[in-house]
């Protein structure tokens, strides 16, 4: 299944359904009055959280929903069936904004979280409910209400105990696939990832779950490279593990070139607990390997692990550190949703 973690949608609710004018037309009753039925219900769009999606992929094929319109009234006092409602179902995770892309609608952070965007239009009222004892035989009845209609866009931010982060090609790939039955493809090459991978890790006897984004670049929060997409799937997670290339020419300017990009993107990202780990040591001879950490400890100010991805040398230490934030910093949904997330409106349908 591809990854698709945006999407743009049109969505309309049904119309009311026209109310009818009628009269009862039996035999030996002489005046028998109005009869005309209500219009039925338009249906409502509906946005659902559901279990078992971790993409918005099927909105790629389809962008257009309409939900259909109520049924006309009709004589003998019978009142049209309102029209079903059209739901949307995304993973958790899922932010709905407006067409503007920056005023949030709803905040998707648990399963069964539903949320009516457009609601369908009243249905018109029949001659029957203008009967009064001054007009007994009125000829008028109501027209259902338009629907309404609307542009959203759809955001999806993994939500993930533990998420990875550095610059392209620092091992965060090979590292994924070395804790986790994850199967990202991995090579020797920067942005060999492009979309975020998540993976299951079990570490002493624990479990949580880990997210592996595209290497960031110099820009990332302004868009660089989609940085700012990429940024927002590590918003929700408890921890980071910073990942730097051992291999790569300063450690650390490496490691402040993704620290300034995480705090121009959203205050949160910079206030969340950060592990920091040397990569790729087996890479590099012991002389180099000294110098490099000295330079990140010097940039990160705190003494940083030492870790392989291919010779799983460090990795389990790393996992330990993970697993002692996860288990020791539980969120709730409400502060998983990130520092700039509105407050889940509950189905009003």
């Amino acid at each position: 299944m591809k990854f698709l973690d945006e999407a743009k949608v049109y969505i309309r609710s049904g119309d009311g359904g026209n109310g009818c004018v009628a009269f009862r037309r039996e035999k030996y009753i002489e005046f028998g009055g109005p009869s005309g039925g209500n219009g039925g219900r338009g249906g409502d769009v509906i946005v659902e959280a559901v279990d078992g999606l971790n993409t918005l992929i099927d909105y790629r094929y389809q962008q257009h929903f309409k939900a259909p319109k109520g049924t006309n009234g009709m004589g003998k006092d019978r009142h049209g069936a309102n029209g079903s409602d059209v739901v949307l179902k995304v993973p958790v995770g899922t932010q709905v904004f407006d067409e503007d892309r920056e005023t949030m609608l709803a905040d998707f952070t648990e399963v069964g979280q539903k949320m009516t965007i457009v609601a369908g239009g009243n249905g018109g009222f029949g001659n029957a409910h203008f009967k009064s004892s001054t007009n007994r035989a009125p000829r008028n009845a109501n027209p259902g209400q338009s629907g309404e209609e609307r542009w959203l866009w759809l955001r999806l931010k993994l939500i993930a105990d533990a998420g990875l982060v550095g610059l392209p090609n620092a091992g965060k790939s090979t590292f994924l696939a070395a804790v986790s039955a994850a199967k990202p493809k991995i090579a020797d090459y920067p942005f060999t990832t492009l979309h975020p991978q998540l993976g299951v890790v079990n570490a002493d006897g624990r479990e949580f779950v880990l997210a592996d984004i595209p290497g960031l670049i110099e820009g990332a929060h302004e868009g660089v490279g989609l940085g700012d997409r990429f940024l927002g799937h590590v918003e929700r997670c408890r921890v980071l593990l910073h990942l730097i290339d051992a291999t790569c020419e300063h450690a650390g300017k490496a490691y402040k070139t993704v620290r300034t990009e995480l705090v121009a993107y959203a205050e949160s990202l910079s206030e969340k607990t950060e592990i920091v780990a040397l990569n790729k040591i087996d890479a590099v001879d012991p002389a180099e390997l000294k110098e490099q950490i000295k330079r990140l400890k010097r940039a990160s100010k705190k003494t940083p692990l030492l870790v392989s991805g291919v010779t799983r040398e460090g990795v389990p230490e790393a996992l330990r550190a993970l697993t002692e934030v996860i288990a020791e910093a539980p969120v709730s949904a409400k502060a998983q949703s990130g520092a700039n997330a509105a407050p889940w409106s509950p189905d009003t349908h």
